[in-house]
């Protein structure tokens, strides 16, 4: 009867929409339904009923049953009744009751729900309506194992919900679930404990899967249950005895590392420890060559690492209090441990070894801290070393022409033994300096024979201790005699034996790594610059079989160049021969892959200007190999320019304008070469980069892909500005108006800079141009700002907000460049119009750094126009637009005072009352007490406050002022 009473209830429509196939509208009609029974006052007593009662089988119903009573139990239980409460709790022990009749489980999902829903109301109820919440679900459960598995997933979503610290709890939860643990340990813990014994001892052969659930639980318990109750004769054995099981051994092994990780005194963990030890050492545990599950080993090896950092941490605790008896007992537990440390470190697993690497990285950090060391201690460390460097190795099977995640994972673990090396040189430079050295020496001496793996870990060891042995700005070879003859002979030998031709792409790419990264050697032995000059330059550098070296040498390339080129005037042309057709422009056409990228290539193309530059040819070569350098790339360019404003299909555009951008890229990363001491002028360059200019700027009015070119014409512009100097400025005026034309607020904000950058370059030499441009700029700005979005368009709400930021910036730099008369000389509708913008800024627009800006331009044009000899008018214009400003923004809710960009806005908001007070005197005063703070009825007294404090001299107590008074304003 009740059965048909809740299908007649239920709405059977609805519910055929929680079946992930149903159609939209089913799905639809599911989703209103749920909200239906999540806020109605007892609707959601028919899905209790329904659960209690077992009346529907389908697995997404019963699911969604538990979804509506979890919503009542989360966010609504303090209004529900005693009675409704009473009936959560009823369900809940009835559907548990079903549970153990049952002749299978619920699936993994419904269970985890229904334990979530359990440890809910455990949480809501436990301190006041169901303290006997776990006797309860006990008596019920006893030792049926579908029961058994809800209760322990219950105690693992108790745990998520009361325990674990990777969840952030508001300060109340946090309150409550001290309570909970507290009340817990008094009453309940040790029939917890006690059922997990037996659940534990029960399962083990029957029920792996539950034992194991049960070893998770305890290891989650135990972090702040009180550890007599684990650590014990009864319960230890117990777990080592699943040691030996093989579908428990692994979970037993995780239980162990939480008793291990448990907080407590330093003497109490090392005995706790020990004890462990000596018992897993006489089961045979400490024979790791005799295991071959490395699943279990790698669970091992993170036991053997927590046993080894608790240890430590003992030890660091025990030396600070002085305690030399037992300081010297926990410093010898952590050296027993140190063979198994290595045995695991240098097992051929890598996530074996990975699990050992922060012990052994702290126990050098406790050698560190000897003051001497014993024989066995070096020993250990050169067992580290070694270890270290066995496991630096690259096996065959890493592929390095497709790294997938195997590898990826290979070079995070890398970067962990590299973390050992370094405190490996800090606890013994001179060892690691030898074991290096060794190492390396037997490599070289046989690299045409030796595996590539061999050979290039040996380079890796010599590249890696350029940071394992700090240098100031890579000054190894000069200061301690020691490591820099070893260095030197070590890079004498890299150079010399040949090795640079091993036909491996990872040795190739660590060759020139390494002599790059000890490019000072090459100033203190300049002789081998043209052997490593050669191998750059050949098949075993930049024309290498594989595109990942090629590409990496371009950059390294022009690194080795830029520290060594003053030592090169000899080869310089003979390079740039050389290199020539690597700085061809790849034509789109041709079909064949290029031998460099075009990000190489702008290496290339830099470290060919670098060269010519700073080479000692007299002017009129270095202009001559400039013209011959650039000439190319203008010819290309003027060629497929031609060709896309004849070319219809898109796709062919897209391609000649990338090709085009790139040509632009090029010439102007040939100017990066230029220096103060170096200037264009001076290389006597300036006539070609003027042909760059004068090639590059018709793409300005191509009408196809005129974003691409817009921007690579701009970026060249920012760089001759910088490098020509005033050459540059008879070419602006053209560029700015073609920039202008058809503009997208992106095209506008890029070019914004631009002029902000000539401004602060050339000031009042372009004062005309500015008066000239401004006005057509603002224009456009405005045309741009106003034009309609839609409503939810982020991605055209944010552009707008940064378009706003940049001009905000552009009459910043303009008010601020000394160039009053760029504004004063516009007709006085547009100054009214650009300064009724600025006050918009300041105070409509919820977007502080805009806001900042704003105030910065006001306080300027107080200053510029609001003295006595100021604008006409303009004093007007303060006491009507900006003193309310100053009032009105920060009193907007947008205005958030406890936002540091906020408050910078209003320490500027500050500076313009002070301003003002500066140009207008008392006259500002009598406004402010008499007139403006009356109007927003402030009270005589504060207002007389706020006029004392705007009359003192220091600032900084205006904008302490300011801020409180803004507080007490918007309470």
């Amino acid at each position: 009867m009740a059965c048909q009473s809740v299908a007649a209830v239920m709405d059977e429509q609805a519910l055929l929409g929680l079946n992930p196939n149903a159609d939209a509208r089913y799905r639809q009609r599911a989703m209103a339904y749920f909200e239906q029974l999540k806020e109605s006052q007892d609707a959601w007593e028919v899905c209790a009923e329904a659960l209690a009662k077992g009346i529907y089988n389908d697995d997404h119903v019963k699911f969604f049953c538990f979804q509506v009573l979890e919503h009542q139990i989360k966010f609504r239980h303090a209004g529900l009744s005693g009675v409704q409460q009473q009936l959560i709790r009823e369900t809940l022990m009835k559907w548990l009751q079903c549970q153990l009749m049952n002749a299978h489980p619920e699936k993994p999902f419904i269970r985890n729900k229904a334990a979530q829903v359990f440890a809910l109301t455990f949480v809501m109820e436990y301190l006041t309506l169901w303290p006997k919440f776990f006797f309860d679900v006990l008596s019920l459960v006893g030792l049926n194992p579908h029961g058994v598995d809800i209760y322990l997933r219950t105690l693992m979503a108790i745990d998520a919900e009361v325990v674990d610290r990777d969840i952030l709890h508001p300060p109340e939860a946090t309150r409550r679930n001290t309570l909970i643990k507290d009340g817990m340990r008094e009453q309940c813990i040790p029939h917890l404990v006690e059922s997990w014994f037996q659940i534990l001892q029960t399962y083990q052969q029957s029920h792996p899967e539950l034992t194991c659930q049960c070893l998770e639980v305890v290891g989650a318990y135990v972090s702040w249950i009180d550890l007599n109750l684990i650590a014990n004769d009864r319960f230890v054995n117990l777990l080592l005895s699943q040691m030996s099981v093989e579908e428990l051994r692994e979970e037993a092994c995780d239980c162990l590392f939480e008793i291990v990780n448990k907080g407590m005194d330093p003497v109490d963990k090392t005995k706790l420890v020990e004890s462990l030890c000596r018992v897993l050492q006489s089961a045979g545990f400490f024979n790791v060559e005799q295991e071959e599950d490395v699943d279990f080993l790698a669970k091992f090896s993170r036991l053997v690492n927590g046993m080894g950092q608790s240890l430590v941490l003992s030890w660091t605790k025990l030396s600070k209090t002085g305690n030399v008896k037992e300081t010297a007992e926990t410093l010898q537990a952590v050296e027993a441990k140190v063979p198994l440390m290595l045995q695991l470190l240098v097992h051929e697993d890598d996530d074996i070894s990975a699990n050992i690497v922060s012990f052994c990285y702290e126990y050098l950090h406790v050698l560190k801290q000897l003051p001497q060391l014993t024989d066995q201690q070096k020993t250990s460390i050169e067992a580290i070393m070694l270890a270290v460097m066995k496991k630096l190795t690259y096996d065959d099977e890493y592929n390095f022409e497709n790294e997938g995640e195997d590898e990826a994972m290979f070079v995070e673990y890398r970067k962990q033994l590299k973390m050992l090396l370094d405190r490996l040189a800090q606890v013994s430079p001179e060892l690691l300096l030898e074991a290096v050295r060794r190492v390396f020496n037997n490599s070289m001496q046989s690299w045409q024979t030796a595996p590539f793996m061999e050979v290039e870990v040996a380079i890796r060891l010599l590249y890696m201790l350029g940071e394992a042995l700090p240098a100031s700005h890579g000054a190894h070879f000069s200061g301690d005699t020691a490591k820099t003859s070893a260095l030197q002979d070590m890079m004498r030998t890299l150079v010399a034996c040949g090795v640079s031709g091993y036909q491996h792409s990872s040795v190739s790419l660590e060759f020139f790594e390494t002599v790059v990264r000890y490019d000072k050697f090459f100033l203190v032995e300049p002789q081998h610059i043209p052997n490593v000059l050669m191998a750059f330059l050949d098949h075993r550098g930049l024309r290498h079989n594989s595109p990942k070296v090629r590409s990496r040498v371009a950059y390294l390339f022009s690194r080795f160049v830029k520290t060594l080129h003053k030592h090169m005037n000899a080869f310089i042309e003979d390079i740039l021969t050389r290199i020539q057709d690597l700085l061809e422009l790849a034509p789109p056409e041709n079909g064949f892959p290029a031998m460099l990228t075009s990000d190489d290539q702008l290496f290339m193309f830099e470290t060919a200007g670098v060269l010519i530059v700073n080479g000692e040819s007299p002017v009129e070569r270095k202009q001559a190999l400039m013209r011959s350098l650039l000439l190319p790339l203008m010819d290309a360019f003027r060629l497929l320019l031609a060709k896309m404003q004849q070319e219809t299909e898109e796709e062919r555009q897209t391609v000649l304008g990338d090709c085009l951008s790139h040509a632009i890229g090029f010439a102007s990363r040939t100017s990066k070469a230029f220096s103060n001491k170096q200037t264009v002028k001076q290389c006597g360059c300036t006539e070609v980069y003027r042909d760059c200019l004068q090639t590059f700027l018709p793409a300005l009015s191509c009408p196809v892909q005129r974003g691409v070119l817009r921007s690579s014409v701009r970026s060249f512009l920012h760089r001759m500005i910088i490098c020509m100097e005033e050459e540059v400025l008879p070419f602006i005026p053209a560029a700015s108006e073609h920039m202008l034309k058809d503009c997208e607020a992106k095209d506008l904000q890029e070019f914004i800079p631009l002029i902000s950058q000539i401004t602060a370059k050339f000031k009042r030499q372009v004062s005309p141009f500015l008066q000239q441009v401004f006005m057509p700029l603002v224009l456009a700005i405005f045309e741009v700002l106003g034009r309609p979005a839609e409503e939810n368009d982020q991605a055209a709400a944010l552009e707008k907000q940064m378009l706003r930021r940049s001009y905000f910036t552009f009459i910043q730099t303009i008010t601020g460049s000394g160039m009053n008369e760029v504004m004063a000389n516009q007709v006085a509708e547009n100054i009214e119009r650009v300064v009724f913008t600025i006050i918009q800024g300041a105070v409509d627009f919820p977007d502080p750094v805009a806001q900042k800006t704003c105030f910065i331009v006001l306080s300027k044009l107080v200053e510029l126009w609001g003295g006595k000899d100021g604008m006409v008018g303009f004093p007007d214009f303060i006491y009507k637009h900006i003193v309310p400003a100053c009032f009105l923004a920060p009193l907007k809710p947008t205005f958030d005072l406890s936002d540091a960009q906020t408050v910078l806005t209003l320490s500027e908001c500050a500076v313009t009352l002070k301003m003002i007070h500066l140009k207008r005197g008392p006259e500002f005063i009598q406004f402010l007490q008499h007139e403006y703070l009356p109007s927003l009825q402030v009270s005589p007294e504060i207002s007389q406050e706020l006029c004392q404090v705007v009359q003192q001299p220091d600032i900084k107590v205006l904008k302490n002022y300011i801020k409180a008074f803004f507080q007490r304003a918007k309470l």
